[in-house]
């Protein structure tokens, strides 16, 4: 069995996530995975090929956006959203708002500062 390439949480690029993030198919299955959680490869249908979707894939996860693993003949997706964090606070959250996965956080009536609100 071939393992699959995860990079270390160091070695996440903001230039990475932002490629990765910057195509309609691969945003697409990000934001699917925020609101749903974890997903097998097959259960994100979209009418492309499935070598292609298996470079989407390889892509957001090579990037450090997704952690896949394996489970009997499946391969089982799941955001790295704690390791995104840590390397850049709010970036997942503000794409996936801009997106429209998101409600946008209220305004607090006493100031117009923003409350801080996790998808």
């Amino acid at each position: 069995m071939r393992l699959l390439y995860h990079p270390d949480r160091k070695d996440i690029s903001l230039a990475g996530v932002l490629y990765a993030l910057g195509d309609p198919i691969r945003l697409e299955i990000v934001k699917r995975l925020a609101t749903k959680g974890e997903q097998a490869c097959g259960a994100l249908e979209f009418p492309i090929a499935k070598s292609t979707m298996s470079h989407h894939f390889r892509v957001l996860r090579e990037s450090g956006i997704l952690y896949c693993r394996k489970e009997g003949t499946q391969h089982i997706n799941s955001l790295r959203r704690e390791d995104l964090d840590a390397r850049f606070p709010g970036l997942l959250d503000t794409v996936l708002q801009a997106a429209g996965t998101c409600p946008a956080p209220p305004v607090s009536p006493a100031s117009s500062v923003r409350r801080q609100q996790r998808c």
